[in-house]
This record gives C-alpha cells, sequence and structure tokens, in this order.
C-alpha cells in the first residue's frame, strides 16, 4: 500500500508496487494495466504522481503504451548469458555459417567515415572497410527482435568477405588460409544508450527507449584488431546475467 507519511516519494511507492506487482505475476505479461484515473482512486493519489511513476517504468522497461488502448506489461525478458556470451557472440568471422544471419545491408565503406575505426584498426589514414548490418531474434518466427548488429571487418585483411557473404561462404571458406586472422580473444564494452530515429524501427521501439550497447574488438592471437562490433541490445526483453569464478 502507498504511506503518505513516509519519507519516500509517492511516485516511487506506486512505482515499487507496480513492480512486485508484475513480478508476482499480479500484472502478468502483455496485460493492461489500471488506467491513471483507477490507480488515482486506487491509492487516492494524484494524477500528476500516477503519471510519473507510470511514465519511469515505461522508460525502464517494465510497461509500453498503446495509443487509444492504454498501458500494458511488457513480455519476460530474454536471457543473455554472459557466461556463455562474450564478444564473440555476435561476430561473422566466428559464426559457423555467418550467411544465415538477417543481414539487412552489406557495404563497403571508409574506415574516416565512422572516427573510431582507423583507431581500432590502427590506421593511420582510411581503409576500405565492409559493414555488416544484421538483426537478432528471440526466436526462429522472427517476430521478436532483440538487438541491432554492425559488424566492421577490414577489406585489407579479408577482401572478398562482401562477395563471400552474398554467396552464403561460411566461416570456414571465409578463413580459408588466413589462420593468423582467425579471432581468438575480444575485448568488450558495455554501456546503456537510447535508441534514435535510426535504431527506433529496426529493432521496433520508441525513439529514446534505453538500449544496453556492447562493442566487441575481436583479435587474432597476435593481438591484430580483425572485427569490430556494435550491438544495440533491448533493455525491455534482454536481461544480462553475470556468472564469474574465482
Amino acid at each position: 500500500m502507498i504511506n503518505k507519511f513516509s519519507s519516500i516519494p509517492l511516485y516511487l511507492q506506486l512505482k515499487d508496487l507496480i513492480i512486485k506487482k508484475i513480478e508476482n505475476n499480479e500484472f502478468p505479461a502483455n496485460s493492461q494495466i489500471p488506467s491513471e484515473q483507477d490507480l488515482c482512486q486506487m491509492y487516492d493519489i494524484s494524477r500528476p504522481t500516477v503519471r510519473q511513476a507510470v511514465s519511469e517504468l515505461t522508460n525502464s522497461g517494465y510497461l509500453y503504451k498503446e495509443k487509444g488502448r492504454g498501458t500494458f506489461v511488457y513480455g519476460r525478458k530474454n536471457v543473455i548469458d554472459i557466461k556463455d556470451y562474450s564478444g564473440f557472440t555476435d561476430s561473422i568471422l566466428d559464426c559457423q555459417t555467418p550467411a544465415e544471419k538477417n543481414i539487412i545491408d552489406l557495404q563497403e565503406i571508409e574506415s574516416s567515415s565512422i572516427g573510431q575505426l582507423n583507431e581500432i584498426f590502427n590506421y593511420n589514414s582510411s581503409m576500405a572497410i565492409a559493414e555488416i548490418t544484421y538483426l537478432s531474434f528471440i526466436n526462429n518466427q522472427r517476430n521478436e527482435v532483440y538487438s541491432l548488429n554492425k559488424s566492421y571487418i577490414s577489406l585489407s585483411l579479408f577482401p572478398d568477405i562482401i562477395s563471400q557473404l552474398k554467396d552464403g561462404k561460411s566461416s570456414i571458406d571465409i578463413l580459408r588460409g588466413k589462420y593468423p586472422l582467425i579471432p581468438d580473444k575480444s575485448r568488450s564494452i558495455l554501456e546503456i544508450v537510447f535508441a534514435d530515429q535510426n535504431d527506433s524501427p529496426l529493432l521496433r521501439v520508441q525513439p529514446g527507449q534505453p538500449l544496453i550497447k556492447l562493442q566487441n574488438t575481436l583479435l587474432s592471437k597476435s593481438g591484430q584488431p580483425v572485427e569490430y562490433i556494435i550491438s544495440k541490445y533491448r533493455a525491455d526483453n534482454c536481461r544480462l546475467l553475470f556468472e564469474n569464478s574465482k
């Protein structure tokens, strides 16, 4: 219940209460929660208080709104197990059948067109890079996207990779004769970002919705960068599980 004499702001109390109801399945996935007016009456609180709580829960991925219908609970989040997830998970080079990835764009760009690529690949001047854009889905029906990925691979190292991907070649074919360039280790950066106008239609989210951004640089045994991957995961249907041992 809401305690009006508590030092905790009323909107935070309501927010925690709704989260508990979601976690206890009182508000099941994809079910509609009570309207703002109903919540005001149920807990004897003001509409601005309710609106702030619902707005924060929407921004943090617990709820979503449908125009003209109301506010609903997001479905259960997909778990990405970090002990199995690594910088190689979203790789093109380390994928057994990269052509089976849901590639939506494949093009050659200059490394100077994206500021950090020269630094990542240790280039002193602009070089040709393959940019591969692809989506990941929760299930094979491909009706629920959970990540947008961009892979960058140097064309000086893999000059035929664009045509090889178009021809459906396997990673064995792509890496044949290039043993020193096989990805061996990764360096990763994780941060929270917000969906922009480019991400939103592909990830099927509203602009401004939180995303989990993972940047992975794959290195060969000699330490040479061979692939750089930017993955943006929908924070509303993914959670990251970390498991470490000493």
